[in-house]
């Protein structure tokens, strides 16, 4: 340390005194040597580059041109090492011991130029030759040549010999618009760069320096000339043997350029308006992208003979986030909106929204798995919904209202839970299109009236799907973070939070339930038997189908994906038989073949409860039950005791029902009874074989209870009465249900008498505007009223 502190002393003063002797001269040299340092810019260039998307393993799935209009690609991390050896021993054997110019070459390019009256050789090494790609190509003169050697040396300084031949190989110029070595080998020969042969290599090699030669079907004699060239001297320096010489002669020069890979343009479009990296590594799985883009082109070909041209598929790993397969659209024409990208659009969402409302229910305590829900015709301040085949089954259990998509159930259950509820659960769970005030939306939120994306949807199942996995691997724990955004970059590393014994929104138990439920959707006809196979995958599913036909929906969930599904046409229109089940479902499961079967969603019993259920009702079971044990989410025991079973007093045959007004009480037998509301009652008996309904009172018994119930109207409701074609107003239909459908009924206007039925009890109700009392009485005196209001339209005329 001393001795070097001695030499740096020395050499200070050494220059101390050259600068007292002549300080003028030294302060040119220092000059002259700033001047030399900072002569080169500190970025040689500013070319705008491509777009350039890879997979997660490293392959290109696509590209976007450049702002200039070439095909530039990023800078290379490495170089080929066929190409590195073709390049130099082409361009600069030297490249490794010159520092920048090579001054043989120099001298033997001057003479050659002098002997020929016109410059035939430059002389430059792959140093200058940089230093002309980043100065544009300057007029190529003697000054403009120093200038090269200068910036030449001084690169030689600021950076290794690899990264001068990376920058080399990234903007040589290789003909028409292709710039680079990574571009060039797709365009000529349709592989990446390291999958070059060496007679590729060679051809690549030799291209800066004549690129015109490139144009397919010309030049070809002069070009293979030159690579032929080329090979001979990589044969004589011992980089390739005989053999391979051989080969590498025969093989023929590309003859038309080659389309980039084009599996995902949509995806690379949405790279480019949202990444500012022009190389962006992907979540994307290579293989599977391109078998899903093989599933999208052979359903848009059945498809598209109905009409209907559009279709996208998002595939999301649950554990990660990440996106592993995206197909934005179909490959069809500019006129059906081929660049629309529809994964992020936002569309109406059908019935995909259902299981979420299933989910909150089951965790709020307002829900049980089995428990029968209502499916009778409703009409709710002027809402009438329809379920899909327009039939009612009077009750549901609530597993299967969801497996069935039936929507009266549905929007009976969201009135009970709310609609403002339900909407802040949606925007936590990042529905970004529903963000209209919920009065807007009302109860038809459950059907379809708001608008989500394949995105924002796939999103949410991801989220259930983890909530569920984390808390059955984790010691019964959840993650404060769960719900977490997708994710298409290999980079992005998620935060999933800190630990909790609470869940951040619902709860496992309560997303394994729905879960559940969904298995049990009724799959397409061609596949209906395989619930019967122990190897069937199982599969958590829901579809949805738009008003009007418009967007066919399929989601599927397993441990390890989610799989989602959208068909229709991007300009919203409409077409018959347009189905989730039918369009958008095989699709689905055709995705879930390309996938690792995952095992099954395992119960979080440690989050569930064993409780006893109705086996008639599904609630919690009362004392009158039949009652079975059975897995119910933590605040199922906040729920409903069972209100369908009470007792009866019979006689002892249990032919009719009796009390003390007409039998003695050793006669008086008291039973359990399943009783659904008259209206539930009349839809329900027709399905079930098994209910029964009460047993008649005998003769001369006291009687409390009507069994008359509305089906339609409502009470208070006002109906507008229309006229037909010819200009008649129509009358409307009164509906009632009996308990017993054999008692005849006398129908009341006010006090007008209408007439009867029996059997089936509908009325045609026609009369001015005005307020009306609806009165039915049936044959043993018991009544049921209700207030209407009536509009004529004869009288709006007026």
């Amino acid at each position: 340390m001393n001795m070097i502190r001695g030499a740096c002393g020395n050499f200070l003063l050494y220059w101390w005194k050259k600068v007292k002797r002549n300080p003028i001269k030294t302060i040119v040299i220092v000059y002259l040597a700033g001047w030399y340092y900072w002569f080169l810019p500190d970025s040689l260039f500013h070319d705008p580059y491509s777009v350039v998307v890879e997979s997660r393993d490293g392959y290109l799935l696509g590209a976007k041109i450049a702002e200039d209009g070439q095909w530039r690609f990023p800078e290379v991390d490495s170089v080929p090492e066929k190409y590195k050896h073709c390049v130099l021993t082409f361009e600069d054997q030297y490249f490794y011991q010159h520092p920048g110019i090579n001054p043989v070459s120099i001298v033997n390019a001057l003479f050659d130029n002098m002997k020929s009256g016109r410059v035939v050789r430059g002389g430059s090494t792959i140093t200058q030759q940089v230093v002309r790609l980043a100065r544009k190509g300057q007029e190529r003169s003697y000054g403009e040549k120093f200038i090269e050697m200068i910036w030449a040396t001084r690169m030689e300084f600021r950076y290794t010999k690899d990264e001068i031949l990376r920058m080399y190989a990234s903007h040589a110029p290789f003909g028409g618009n292709v710039v680079g070595i990574e571009m060039a080998s797709w365009r000529y020969f349709g592989v990446a760069p390291h999958q070059l042969s060496w007679a590729e290599a060679a051809t690549l090699a030799v291209l800066p320096n004549a690129p015109s030669l490139i144009y397919p079907g010309k030049n070809q004699d002069k070009l293979r000339v030159k690579r032929n060239k080329l090979l001979s001297r990589l044969k004589t320096n011992d980089l390739i043997d005989e053999m391979t010489y051989q080969l590498a002669i025969s093989e023929p020069l590309p003859s038309k350029p080659f389309p980039l890979p084009d599996f995902s343009k949509h995806l690379v479009e949405r790279v480019a308006s949202q990444s500012d990296s022009p190389r962006f590594t992907s979540t994307i799985d290579y293989a599977l992208q391109q078998r899903l883009s093989q599933i999208t082109a052979n359903f848009h070909s059945i498809y598209s003979q109905n009409e209907v041209h559009n279709m996208a598929i998002l595939v999301v790993e649950v554990d990660t986030r990440n996106v592993i397969g995206y197909i934005g659209n179909t490959p069809t024409d500019n006129e059906h909106g081929k660049d629309v990208d529809i994964i992020p659009a936002p569309r109406s969402t059908g019935s995909v929204l259902k299981p979420l409302l299933f989910a909150e229910m089951l965790n709020e305590g307002m829900l049980l798995p089995d428990m029968l829900l209502p499916d009778i015709p409703t009409q709710i301040s002027g809402f009438t919904p329809q379920n899909f085949n327009s039939t009612y089954d009077g009750a549901v259990p609530a597993r299967d209202a969801l497996s069935r998509s039936l929507n009266i159930p549905a929007v009976l259950s969201l009135q009970k839970y709310g609609v403002n509820s339900f909407y802040e659960d949606l925007r936590f769970y990042g529905q970004g299109f529903i963000n209209k005030h919920p009065g807007h939306y009302g109860l038809s939120l459950i059907l379809g009236g708001a608008e989500s994306s394949l995105w924002d949807l796939c999103k949410v199942y991801a989220n259930y799907a983890s909530t569920l996995n984390y808390y059955s691997q984790n010691e019964q724990r959840y993650r404060r973070g769960e719900f977490q955004e997708l994710s298409l970059s290999a980079e992005d590393q998620k935060d999933f939070g800190t630990i909790s014994l609470q869940p951040t929104k619902v709860d496992a138990g309560s997303v394994y339930e729905t879960f559940k439920a969904m298995q049990e959707v009724n799959r397409t006809a061609e596949d209906e038997a395989w619930k019967f196979y122990s190897s069937s995958r199982k599969i958590s599913w829901k579809t949805g189908t738009s008003f009007g036909n418009r967007d066919a929906w399929a989601i599927g969930v397993s441990p390890d994906y989610v799989v989602g599904v959208w068909v229709g046409n991007a300009n919203g229109e409409g077409r018959p038989q347009l189905t989730g089940v039918g369009y958008a479902s095989p699709i689905l499961f055709d995705v879930f073949n390309l996938l690792p079967v995952s095992q099954p969603f395992r119960r979080p019993e440690t989050g569930m409860l064993l409780s006893e259920i109705c086996t008639k009702s599904g609630f919690l079971a009362g004392p009158n039950c039949a009652s079975e044990l059975k897995w119910i989410p933590k605040r199922g025991e906040e729920t409903e005791v069972c209100p369908y079973h009470h007792t009866i007093t019979v006689d002892r045959n249990e032919e009719y029902r009796i009390n003390t007004s007409c039998a003695s009480p050793e006669e008086i037998k008291t039973i359990p009874w399943f009783t659904l509301p008259p209206v539930m009652e009349f839809y329900f008996k027709k399905r079930n074989a098994f209910y029964k309904i009460l047993p008649p009172f005998r003769e001369g018994c006291s009687q409390d209870e009507s069994g008359i119930a509305f089906i339609y109207p409502r009470d208070k409701s006002i109906i507008y009465l229309t006229k037909d074609f010819y200009g008649n107003v129509q009358p409307m239909l009164a509906k009632v249900a009996h308990r017993n459908s054999d008692k005849t009924l006398f129908w009341y206007l006010n006090d007008t008498y209408l007439g009867e039925t029996k059997h089936i009890h509908e009325m045609p109700i026609i009369g001015e505007s005005g307020d009306y009392r609806l009165t039915v009485v049936d044959e043993n005196g018991r009544e049921r009223m209700l207030q209407l209001s009536l509009v004529n339209e004869n009288q709006i005329d007026d």
